[in-house]
């Protein structure tokens, strides 16, 4: 492995924030600006933080608190999602969405897990 794009949630997070910020384009405009700008960085800070978080990883300790920001980011981003499905998507819902990043949170968590248990120092 020799980049952060070299990791399966790297590369989902990635795609999902595209969804996200298509989607939330489509929102109301009084929406833009709120709901959907807090969903867009939320969901673009997941991907971020892996990125950084690889850059740290000959320090395991900085990887891994990393990794949690990320899965903290992923978290936010389901809040939302539920929120806006709620509010703005009745009709059509998005719950496949939130399903893809429902599972990209386990896969982080499980990403962490190994990280802690097998990663060199």
């Amino acid at each position: 492995m020799n980049s952060y794009r070299d990791l399966d949630i790297y590369n989902t997070a990635f795609s999902l924030a595209l969804e996200v910020h298509n989607l939330t384009m489509n929102l109301p405009k009084y929406e833009l600006y709120e709901q959907g700008s807090q969903i867009r960085r939320s969901s673009k800070s997941i991907k971020d933080n892996i990125a950084e978080g690889f850059g740290r990883r000959r320090y395991k300790a900085e990887f891994i608190r990393f990794l949690i920001f990320s899965h903290a980011s992923c978290d936010e981003t389901i809040s939302q999602l539920n929120m806006i499905n709620q509010i703005h998507f009745k009709e059509n819902p998005i719950t496949e969405l939130i399903l893809k990043y429902e599972k990209l949170s386990k896969k982080i968590n499980k990403y962490i897990q190994y990280v802690e248990k097998n990663w060199k120092t």
